[in-house]
């Protein structure tokens, strides 16, 4: 593939072979649909109307959501001009006029989530949690390897990379207690996954196979499941994780589309049980994905999540979300689960990296940690083989913890009385 013209571009992991997807908001201006090149924002609305195209209509949005649901033709052909323009040196009058400065504009959530499905797709994650949460019994449970177990999360609380993450309050039961105390998480933790981003929808009672997965999905982006642990080992069981993660999930503001991914497709590990028809993968270019993540605690890289080692491919989630007939509809979201490897620098949570709290971690500071503190700061980071032979660099997601709130309804705080009408 030809370099961009665009300053910087080349070797950037923002180069014209990656061109991810989002939603800014320049100073004076509604928000509107951008593409990222190097350290610049396309405003792509203006650029495609300057050009004549027809996809400038979509992209003066304040969200992805039009663009998604235009489809896989759309999404082919919008790319192919982008990459024109952005190529051709001939387009660059038209073009430079809309090229903004990363650091001058403000980036916004890309699309408003409708449903958001948290997967459990790593078998060293489930195991090495299995250990941590059942020790007397099997870390697998009998289902894990013959499909995708995944939960609903909630949608509302899926929130822009940089948002501060309050400390959720909640009930929590210790080993020796005999009944539950109600406080602030004291095993805060996060998740380091990669999520799937839904562009054309479903009709209800129709699956959607996994042969239809590109046509279905536009893209993925980095996600951080914050996650409390003392809250969600005494609510989990039976019907597993509720407020331990629903308080707060950060997403990257940049949707790397599928088609900048096309280098990075591989096997997913071997399987040792076989699965149902409907979860048959491309038995050609399975969808596993070769994604390197790092997880930086406080600016120190504690992590090397492997997203290859992922037992379940993107396309296979898809297929067993919607196997009932569930609709998928442009904007649904679904991730991974956190992204372990098999190495002890490999895992993609810090309840694993402190083998349950019991080995802190140290920092570059000099500091050690075994869950988050307030004022800590997690950054996820990663990287991909690109069409063009170099690597592209996915959008981080980042989060700083704050304190919990003081009415969150811990003893002794005032609590609102009934609302009386005048």
């Amino acid at each position: 593939m030809t370099a961009s013209w665009v300053p910087g571009a080349a070797g950037s992991g923002f180069g014209a072979d990656h061109l991810p997807f989002g939603v800014f908001r320049a100073e004076g201006s509604e928000p509107s649909v951008g593409v990222r090149i190097g350290e610049f924002v396309l405003s792509a609305g203006p650029a495609a109307a300057a050009g004549g195209m027809n996809v400038a209509g979509l992209w003066h949005k304040p969200s992805l959501e039009p663009f998604l649901a235009a489809g896989p033709r759309v999404w082919a052909f919008a790319r192919d001009w982008l990459t024109t323009v952005l190529t051709d040196p001939g387009h660059r009058a038209m073009v430079e006029p809309n090229l903004l400065p990363i650091d001058a504009v403000t980036m916004e959530m890309p699309f408003r989530v409708g449903d958001y499905v948290d997967f459990y797709a790593s078998e060293h994650h489930a195991s090495n949690l299995g250990r941590l949460f059942r020790p007397d019994a099997e870390p697998l449970l009998p289902n894990w390897k013959h499909l995708p177990v995944g939960y609903h999360g909630r949608s509302q609380t899926v929130v822009i990379s940089g948002t501060p993450i309050v400390r959720p309050c909640g009930q929590r039961r210790g080993p020796d207690d005999d009944r539950p105390t109600f406080g602030p998480t004291a095993r805060l933790d996060i998740e380091a996954e990669l999520a799937y981003v839904v562009g054309t929808g479903s009709e209800l009672g129709t699956p959607v196979p996994a042969a239809a997965f590109a046509d279905t999905v536009f893209g993925v982006t980095l996600l951080n499941d914050w996650s409390a642990r003392d809250i969600q080992a005494w609510e989990y069981v039976p019907l597993g994780p509720f407020l331990g993660k629903s308080f707060a999930t950060s997403i990257s503001p940049w949707i790397t589309p599928l088609a900048a991914l096309g280098s990075a497709r591989v096997p997913p590990p071997p399987r040792t049980v076989a699965l149902l028809d409907y979860l048959a993968d491309d038995p050609e270019e399975p969808w596993g994905l070769d994604i390197s993540l790092e997880i930086e605690w406080n600016g120190t890289v504690v992590s090397k999540p492997p997203y290859a080692s992922m037992y379940y491919t993107g396309a296979q989630m898809l297929a067993h979300t919607t196997i009932n007939g569930a609709t998928v509809r442009p904007g649904d979201l679904y991730a991974s689960g956190t992204i372990s490897g098999p190495a002890a620098d490999q895992v993609g949570s810090f309840i694993e990296l402190s083998r349950g709290g019991r080995d802190p971690v140290r920092l570059a500071d000099g500091s050690t940690r075994t869950f988050l503190e307030d004022g800590d700061t997690v950054t996820i980071v990663a990287t991909a083989p690109s069409i063009s032979g170099g690597r592209i660099e996915l959008g981080s997601v980042s989060g700083t913890v704050l304190p919990a709130r003081a009415d969150a309804g811990l003893p002794g705080q005032a609590r609102p009385g009934p609302r009386t009408s005048s």
